[in-house]
This record gives structure tokens, sequence and C-alpha cells, in this order.
């Protein structure tokens, strides 16, 4: 079910109404003063966003030093209303220049309720996208004097814009040069067991695109997905020979995206927005391959001394490499001095974060690089505790590799003018959570 908001108020620290607007009549005016006396006062606003008093409903969220209040009066999709607000508020920050406080909302309240009638009505949200509210309200924002950022300027056709199919994309662009640039950029979530035994791992995935297109171009991605090839051999009546099959999961797509398509083909056709976006989220738990394997050892010699000898071996192929790589190996808090032994980067101990810190800034592919460091510790006359070894923390990026092992097949790009376009692709696998337990 929508929102069907009833009001919708902006309040200021000290409850009091900056602007507001009622969409309905099934509330009466004073219900801020509901908010005001049972929530604010009480310092109940960081417990729950969501409060019920008497037969209505408040869902509350704080931007900046203003509260944004919606207030429902019947059964509603709470997670719809907060995405609501924050794509209101994004809406506003385009128009006033970045900011969105409460001196933006006192400098521009002519034109905040001007895009209120527009975003919503009768209480059910309506069109958000900057990009097109701003081809039939032109009014100019006070910016804020922090922004540089430029005016946006009108362009023609707003109704056909507003009304037709495609409402993130404006027609008459054109373009010298017609390039498509698409990065698949992953992050691999691991922790290992001190025996070397994979407790979690996972990959989550994007699909950034970036096109310079002109008119209005059709493009279809084919991907190594399993559902994708088993469409595609059902189609063609025979086995499909594109190697490796990927299983996504938890895959969501930019709005751009035809899911009637998608649903039928089982590819992703889509007509772009201009300029840069995020075209599909995804995530992946099976057949992860890791970028790096790494074996510690870690030795307590008596009270004061300890050994860390630390290898890791890079698992990609040999043409490749991994760039900023950092390892970070916990140490005991009373450590008063380090030796190091490496055969590639450099290293040195950190008191800051209780950790040698090994940074390797270029990592060849299928190499075994060591670190053996001697550390010594300072003896107190306090009884010994046994010290909980934190898990080993690393950091890098691998360009030209995905850890889920996920290929653009295909990208195809069709204009009725039949324009000739130059399509870049490019993968890159980063750490997200990487631990080793020692």
């Amino acid at each position: 079910m929508p929102v069907a908001a009833s009001a919708i108020y902006f309040l200021n620290l000290r409850g009091d109404v900056l602007i507001n607007r009622l969409y309905r009549d099934d509330v009466g005016g004073n219900m801020v003063d509901a908010f005001r006396v049972h929530i604010m006062q009480t310092k109940e606003l960081g417990t729950c966003p969501v409060r019920q008093i008497g037969g209505c409903s408040f869902f509350y969220m704080r931007i900046s030093n203003v509260y944004i209040v919606i207030v429902v009066s019947s059964n509603a999709n709470v997670a719809c209303a907060f995405k609501f607000v924050v794509e209101a508020v994004a809406l506003f920050k385009s128009y006033f220049g970045g900011a969105f406080d409460e001196d933006a909302i006192r400098n521009n309240f002519v034109l905040i309720y001007e895009l209120l009638d527009e975003i919503m009505d009768f209480g059910y949200p309506q069109n958000l996208s900057p990009e097109i509210l701003k081809l039939y309200i032109t009014q100019e924002g006070v910016r804020s004097p922090f922004s540089s950022k430029p005016t946006d300027k009108p362009v023609p056709n707003a109704t056909l814009q507003v009304t037709g199919a495609v409402g993130w994309r404006r027609e008459g662009l054109v373009y010298k040069k017609n390039e498509v640039f698409l990065d698949i950029v992953e992050s691999v979530n691991l922790l290992m067991s001190s025996k070397g035994s994979v407790l979690r791992c996972d990959v989550t995935g994007k699909i950034l695109m970036k096109c310079f297109l002109s008119g209005m171009p059709d493009l279809k991605l084919g991907l190594n997905d399993k559902i994708g090839l088993e469409k595609e051999s059902q189609i063609k009546s025979r086995p499909t020979k594109s190697g490796k099959t990927i299983e996504l999961d938890d895959v969501t797509f930019h709005q751009c995206v035809n899911l009637t398509r998608f649903n039928s083909e089982k590819t992703v056709s889509f007509v772009p927005p201009d300029g840069e976006f995020e075209l599909m989220k995804y995530r992946i738990t099976e057949g992860v391959n890791l970028p790096f394997r790494v074996l510690p050892t870690i030795k307590e010699l008596g009270r004061t001394r300890m050994e860390v000898n630390v290898k890791v071996k890079s698992v990609f192929g040999a043409k490749m490499f991994a760039l900023g790589v950092v390892i970070k190996i916990p140490v005991p808090k009373q450590t008063a001095k380090t030796s190091f032994q490496v055969t590639s980067g450099r290293a040195k101990y950190n008191a800051a974060i209780d950790c040698l810190v090994w940074k390797i800034r270029k990592f060849p592919g299928q190499t075994e690089p060591t670190m053996s460091a001697e550390v010594e510790l300072i003896s107190t006359m306090a009884e010994k505790k046994s010290w909980t070894r934190p898990p080993i923390q690393m950091e890098f990026q691998v360009p030209m590799f995905t850890a889920s092992g996920l290929r653009v097949r295909f990208l195809k790009v069709w204009e009725k003018s039949g324009y000739n376009t130059v399509e870049w692709v490019r993968y890159i696998t980063k750490a997200g959570s990487y631990e080793i337990r020692c």
C-alpha cells in the first residue's frame, strides 16, 4: 500500500513549524502539537522513528537541524514513506545548491510549497526526479554561498518528459563521440578461521555505467549468469558454451531496466539515463574466487617476546596485479619494540591501532611475499591475562578481476540513426571485510 500521507511537517529542533502541507482532511491541524508533546518533549526521538498517538501514525526523520514528520491516519507502507523523505530531501538539495537546513527552508519556502504540490498528490507520492521537475518548475532556489554547483538550465519538451515512458532521459541529446563505460565493482567479505577454513564468504557487487550517447538508444547487456544462459540455450535449442555460469542473489535494478523483457528473455534491456548511474546491484554466496590467501603464524615466547610470520599468496593470474595492499596484524597493547624482515613492500608498527602494518603498493599475481617480525613486550607486575587475538585485516584493490567470476558477454547499443559506439568494460575487486583469525 502506498504512503497515503495526511500531512507533512518540517520542524526545527525546538519543535517550531517551518513549513507544513495538509493533503487530506482526516487529521486536524493540531496534530503537530501531539508530536511535540508526546515525542519531542519526552526525549524519545532517537528510540524509534515510527510512533502511534491516538489513531494516527507519525513517521519522522532528522536531516541536519530539521525534523521531517509524515502523519498517516491509516495503514501505510513505512519503507515507502522514508524513501519518499530521502528522495524529497535530495530534490530540495538539487534546488538549493546542496544545502538542506533550517535556513535553506526559510529562504525557499515558496519554492518548497510548489514542490510539495508536485511530488505528492492527495497523500500519494509522485515523480521526485530532479531532472524532470526542473523542466517545468524553473524557479531558482536561494543557493548556499558555499555551493559552487552551476544552475541547471531548463530544456524544451517538458510535457513529453513528464508524461512519457522514459522519464529519466530527455530527448535531443547529441554527442560527437558516442561512448559507453561499464564498471563491475565487487567487494569481497571473508571471515577465515585460524585453521584455514572459511567461516563466512560472500561478494557484493554493482554495475556502474556512464553513458554519453546521442538520441534514445536501446541497450542490451548479457552476463554469464546462470538464468540468462539457461534461457539462451532454450531459445537456441542447444547447450551454451559460455564457460562458467554465475548464480546471482538479491538482484536489484535501476528503474530504466525493462523488467518485462528481463523476465521473458533474461537479458538486461534498458534505455539509459544520460551520464553516470548504477545499473544493478547483486550478491553472490557460492563459488567465490578469493584473490588472496593469508597464512599467519604467531608464537608467544614467554611474557616479553613474540614472533610473527605472515605469508600472503596472490591467487589471481600472473599477468594481473593488486594495488594498495595493506595487511594489519594485531599485537598486544604493551608492545615496546619491533623489528621486521619483508620480501616485498614495507612494514612498521602503528601504536595508535596496536597493529603491525604491512603495505605493498603493487602486488603481482601468483607470488608469495612474506613478512617476519620480532615483537618485544613490556613486562608488567600485574597478573597476565590471556591475549585475545583479533583477526588479521586486509585491504586491496585488484583491477580486471572479479571474485564472483561475473563477466560481460555482450553489450549491444541500438539506435535508429545507426551510429557507431565505443564500449569500455572494466572489472574491479576490492576488500570489504577481509578478516583472518590467527
